[in-house]
C-alpha cells in the first residue's frame, strides 16, 4: 500500500508539470496564432486538471483504499484525455498519444490488471469519441471517411492494448526483480549484522588492514586487549600499534605490546586478505592476550622443576648407594691385607668401574639440573654432525653401518657445543637399540626458517607404551643407563626455540627429527 502511494505521489507531481509544460504551451500558442476553437474551454481544461492534481496531493496521505483512488485517478485522466482530443481536432489530435501515457502509468501503478482495464476504457471512449464525430454529433473541426474512422479505431485500440500488454510485463518482471532485490537486500543487511556481530563478539582481537598495512578494522576485543580504541588506531600503520609487527609479516608471531595495565604478552598470526575474486586487499590479523597463560606456563615450569628436583634427589640417592657400597666393600677387602695380587686388581677394577659410573651419574646430573647459558653464534650443522658421527662410529666399531645424507653447509645460529650433546645422545640411543647389521642413517632438510635433522636406525624400535615416557627424565630400558640422555636433548633443544618428534614401531627401527629455527630465537 505504500508502495503505491508512493507512486500516486510521482503520478501527481509528474502530472503537474505535463499539465503546465505540454497543455499550458499549445494554449497559449493557440490564442496567440487563433488556431484553436475552444481557447476558453482548454483554459478550463488546464484549470481543473490542476483542481484535480491538488485535491490529489491534499487527500493522498488521508486515503485508506489507495487501489481504488488510483483506478479513479487513471479513470480521471482518461476523461479529461479524451476531452482534450475532442478540443484538438478529434480524430485527427495529435494528442491521442496520452492515452499510452496514462496505460503505462497504470501498468506500472496497479500492474498488468490495471493497465488492461485502462486500456479497455481508454478504448471506449475513445471508440465514442469517433463515432460521435462521424455521425455528425459532435464537431471537431475534422472530416472523417468510413475507411478512416476503422483505420483510427484499429490502429489506437491495438496500441493501447499491446502498450498495456509490454507495460504490464515489463511492469510484472520490475515487481519479481523488485521482490528478489529486496529478498536479496534482506539477506545481506542479515549476513552482514551477523557477520558484525561475530566479529565484535568473537574472544580474539581482529583487525585488517590496506595494501599499505594502515588499520581499517579494529573489533571490540582488540580494543579490550591492548586498551586502544577504533578511531585511535584507524589509519595507523601496524607497527604503530603493535610494535614487534609489520605488515609484510605472514605467519605466527609473538611479541609485548605497553598498555595501561602494563605490558601485555601478544600472539598474533597474519594472513593474506582478499575479496571473493581473490584480489588481495590488505591483511587480516587476529591476536589473544598471552600473558596470564605465559604466567601461569612459567609457574608450571616452576612446579615442574622443583617436583623434578625431588624426583632428581631420590634417584640420585638411589642410584649412588649401589656404587657406593661396591667401593666401600672393596676398599674394606684391600684395607685387610688378606688378598692376593689377581684379587687385589679386581678389585680394583670394581672400584675404578664405579667411580667412573658415579662420575656419569653427577655430570649427567648437572648437565640436566644446571645448563649452562646458550652461547648463540652462527654454526654450521652439517661439520658438527660429520664430527658426532665420526666419534659414533669409533663408538660403534664395524657392528653397526652409520652414514649420512648431507652437502655444503648449513648454517643456523645456536650453542655448538649443546648441539653436539644432542646429536650425541640421539646418535649413542639408536647405536644402543641396534644390533650387528643394523643401519643408522643421519640426513638433514631444511625450508628456509626450519632445519631438519633426522636421525633413523633400523634397531629393536621402542613399544608403544614407552614412546611418551622417552624424554621423561630417569626413564630407561638400558641396565646401565641414566635415563636422562634424551631428556637432555629435549631441553636444549627447546632452550633453541625448536622441537623433537618421534615414530617408531617395534622390531623396524625409530626415527628421531630434530626441529631448529634457522635464526635460532627461543620461544616464549
Amino acid at each position: 500500500m505504500e508502495e503505491t502511494r508512493r507512486k500516486l505521489k510521482f503520478l501527481i507531481i509528474l502530472r503537474f508539470i505535463l499539465v503546465t509544460f505540454l497543455l499550458g504551451s499549445l494554449y497559449a500558442l493557440q490564442i496567440r496564432e487563433e488556431k484553436s476553437v475552444y481557447p476558453v474551454s482548454i483554459a478550463y481544461l488546464v484549470a481543473i486538471i490542476y483542481m484535480l492534481t491538488i485535491i490529489y496531493a491534499l487527500i493522498l496521505s488521508r486515503v485508506k483504499a489507495v487501489t481504488a483512488f488510483a483506478y479513479l485517478q487513471h479513470g480521471i485522466d482518461v476523461v479529461t484525455e479524451t476531452i482534450l482530443i475532442y478540443m484538438t481536432g478529434g480524430i485527427g489530435s495529435i494528442f491521442s498519444f496520452t492515452f499510452l501515457l496514462t496505460i503505462i502509468s497504470a501498468s506500472i501503478i496497479l500492474r498488468r490488471r490495471g493497465g488492461y482495464i485502462t486500456a479497455t476504457l481508454s478504448t471506449l471512449f475513445y471508440g465514442i469519441l469517433i463515432n460521435l464525430q462521424v455521425f455528425g454529433i459532435l464537431s471537431s473541426g475534422s472530416v472523417i471517411m468510413e475507411g478512416q474512422y476503422f483505420y483510427y479505431l484499429l490502429v489506437n485500440t491495438s496500441a493501447f492494448y499491446l502498450t498495456a500488454y509490454l507495460s504490464g510485463y515489463l511492469s510484472e518482471r520490475e515487481k519479481k526483480v523488485e521482490a528478489r532485490l529486496k529478498e536479496m537486500d534482506i539477506s545481506l543487511m542479515d549476513l552482514k549484522a551477523f557477520s558484525e556481530e561475530v566479529v565484535e563478539n568473537i574472544p580474539s582481537g581482529l583487525f585488517t588492514t590496506d595494501l599499505n598495512g594502515r588499520i581499517l578494522t579494529f573489533n571490540r576485543t582488540a580494543e579490550d586487549i591492548t586498551g586502544i580504541g577504533y578511531h585511535e588506531t584507524k589509519g595507523k600503520m601496524v607497527d604503530e600499534v603493535f610494535p614487534f609487527a609489520t605488515a609484510s609479516v605472514e605467519g605466527r608471531i609473538e611479541g609485548i605490546i605497553e598498555t595501561s595495565r602494563g605490558e601485555r604478552i601478544i600472539g598474533m598470526t597474519l594472513c593474506p586478505f582478499k575479496d571473493g575474486r581473490g584480489n588481495l586487499l590488505g591483511k587480516i590479523g587476529t591476536f589473544q592476550d598471552l600473558t596470564k597463560l605465559r604466567h601461569i606456563e612459567a609457574e608450571m615450569k616452576q612446579k615442574e622443576k622443583w617436583a623434578t628436583i625431588g624426583e632428581l634427589s631420590a634417584w640420585i640417592a638411589h642410584e649412588l648407594r649401589n656404587p657406593i657400597a661396591s667401593l666401600r666393600g672393596s676398599i674394606e677387602m684391600l684395607r685387610e691385607g688378606r688378598i692376593d695380587n689377581e684379587h687385589n686388581r679386581r678389585l680394583m677394577d670394581i672400584a675404578l668401574r664405579e667411580m667412573d659410573r658415579l662420575n656419569n651419574i653427577i655430570t649427567d646430573f648437572l648437565i640436566y639440573a644446571r645448563p649452562r647459558p646458550l652461547n648463540s653464534r652462527e654454526v654450521d650443522v652439517h661439520s658438527i654432525l660429520k664430527e658426532t658421527l665420526t666419534l659414533l662410529r669409533n663408538s660403534a666399531g664395524e657392528s653397526v653401518k652409520i652414514t649420512h645424507d648431507f652437502n655444503g653447509d648449513l648454517r643456523i645460529k645456536g650453542d655448538e657445543e649443546q648441539l653436539r650433546q644432542v646429536f650425541w645422545n640421539l646418535g649413542i640411543n639408536a647405536i644402543d637399540a641396534m644390533t650387528d647389521g643394523d643401519e643408522l642413517m643421519v640426513s638433514t632438510r631444511s625450508d628456509g626458517s626450519e632445519t631438519e635433522v633426522i636421525f633413523k636406525d633400523s634397531g629393536i624400535g621402542i613399544p608403544k607404551g614407552d614412546i611418551g615416557k622417552i624424554f621423561l627424565p630417569f626413564f630407561t630400558t638400558k641396565e646401565k643407563g641414566t635415563g636422562l640422555g634424551l631428556a637432555i636433548a629435549y631441553r636444549i633443544v627447546e632452550e633453541h626455540g625448536g622441537r623433537i618428534s618421534v615414530k617408531s614401531m617395534p622390531g623396524a627401527g625409530t626415527t628421531f627429527k630434530v626441529f631448529l629455527k634457522r635464526d635460532g630465537k627461543t620461544q616464549g
